[in-house]
């Protein structure tokens, strides 16, 4: 389904999805190389929250409302496949040939979700693989991203007959270029926002599948009846997702148990209060149907910004677009936050679309200014080299297959192999803190050693490819 492939000339075109690198070989075809950077800073902010999110709640998920560093990471690397997009299909002149490669990739991305997130991979602390059919999960990172990179490139190549190359002068020239992109946006936000707000979520029950946990068996009900809520137990998505997935198919660790209603021990995770609410017990799926719907904005905005990186060749021209753009959708998402829509990751509100989106761009802003417009590339090399090879960076680490894979060569006890060794004996044990030892874990052993690996792979032109 993948392939590693080699390319003597280090040239390739720009990423789809986080990972994926044309296979075209282009003679005169250069790099953005913020672009690249952008990724990955993603991929290895991924890495970050992931692995030490549990040490320092402050940059995981937020439990519930709210935004936290972690959940920055999907609309980031939704941004970054929107705006690639312009950038691979325009080099495509037949639309079959389009639509092929559009299908196969998001076929080969729901493959390695289903692969790496369905609960097949125990990596990297259990040394077991398989799941149950019963209670694989069906959605993840990856389907999240296959789901929006289908809807919104088939979009670009059937509507590229509005279109055209000429680009009229005018601060909303881009805007009315591709209007029907917009149209189809605002489709989208009308109906998530019908769905969200206009589905009855009646009582419901449900019974803990997970053998770890003193409640194993017992069943619980959640009191509802309403229409139109936010909150954990009773907002539309979950509903949707607990009818159409069911609920074993749903991820059964959600952030919302880090919730003050549920531990004493919040933000961090702990054991449940005597007297939680039922619903801390429940699974709840973060990239699931309707979620999955609202963040299909994400990649549309991102594919705006790729127009512009296409149809404008001033910097500065384009940097009023994004940046005026960035700051727009950011004023627009805080003050949605505080009248009327939180920001919720769980839920992909609008506000939060509309936040992550803003940040997306004003980071990428910055990045273009200090890499393409000022060549400051050397000191973002590492980041570069992760994000021409985040599929193999993304499996490898942040997916945990690589530590699993030394975890598995173990002295006697499972927890003594080389991972162990070196996080406790030169880094917690070093500077004496669990805490601070794991995130210097994370930033030495993990992202810049996989940086190291991928820049020694780019120098062999060797790339993971899907």
């Amino acid at each position: 389904m993948a392939e590693i492939k080699l390319d003597p000339v280090h040239h390739h075109a720009l990423a789809v999805p986080e990972n994926e690198i044309s296979t075209q070989k282009p003679n005169k075809t250069q790099r953005v190389a913020s672009l690249d950077i952008f990724r990955g800073l993603t991929v290895a902010l991924m890495i970050l929250v992931d692995d030490a999110g549990e040490e320092w709640p402050v940059i995981g998920h937020a439990p519930w409302n709210g935004c936290n560093l972690a959940d920055f990471v999907m609309p980031f690397f939704l941004f970054i496949v929107g705006m690639a997009i312009p950038l691979s299909l325009k080099r495509i002149p037949s639309r079959g040939k389009a639509v092929q490669k559009v299908v196969f990739r998001t076929l080969k991305l729901l493959f390695w979700g289903l692969l790496l997130q369905g609960g097949f991979s125990h990596a990297p602390d259990e040394l077991t693989y398989g799941v149950d059919m019963k209670m694989i999960r069906f959605c993840g990172i990856l389907q999240r991203i296959a789901f929006a990179y289908l809807v919104v490139a088939l979009a670009e190549i059937f509507l590229k007959d509005a279109q055209s190359n000429d680009t009229p002068a005018g601060h909303f020239s881009v805007f009315r270029l591709y209007c029907w992109h917009w149209l189809l946006g605002a489709c989208i936000l009308i109906m998530y926002l019908a769905l969200l707000y206009g589905t009855y979520v009646p009582d419901w029950q449900f019974t803990v599948r997970d053998k770890d946990s003193a409640d194993f068996g017992r069943v619980f009900t959640v009191a509802c009846n309403v229409r139109g809520k936010l909150d954990p137990p009773c907002n539309a998505v979950g509903y949707i997702d607990r009818k159409v997935l069911g609920i074993n198919h749903m991820y059964h660790k959600p952030a919302w148990r880090r919730d003050k209603a549920c531990t004493e021990n919040s933000p961090y995770e702990g054991p449940f209060k005597n007297d939680a609410p039922s619903w801390c017990h429940a699974p709840f799926e973060p990239e699931g149907i309707l979620s999955s719907i609202s963040a299909i904005l994400s990649t549309i905005i991102g594919v705006h910004f790729g127009h512009v990186l296409v149809h404008l060749k001033g910097d500065s021209e384009r940097l009023k677009q994004w940046i005026v753009m960035g700051f727009a959708l950011l004023i627009l998402g805080l003050v949605l936050h505080f009248t009327a829509i939180p920001l919720n990751k769980q839920l992909y509100t609008f506000s939060y679309v509309c936040v992550t989106s803003g940040a997306a761009a004003l980071v990428f802003s910055a990045i273009y200014i200090l890499v393409d417009i000022l060549g400051f590339k050397y000191m973002f090399l590492p980041l570069k080299w992760i994000g021409m090879n985040a599929m193999l960076v993304y499996v490898m680490a942040a997916e945990g297959i690589f530590a699993g894979f030394i975890n598995g060569w173990y002295y006697e006890d499972p927890h003594n192999t080389l991972v162990y060794w070196i996080k406790k004996h030169i880094f917690i044990g070093v500077w004496h803190s669990r805490r601070v030892g794991i995130l210097l874990y994370v930033i030495f052993a993990e992202i810049l050693f996989w940086a190291v690996i991928a820049g020694i792979l780019h120098r062999f032109g060797i790339y993971w490819k899907l």
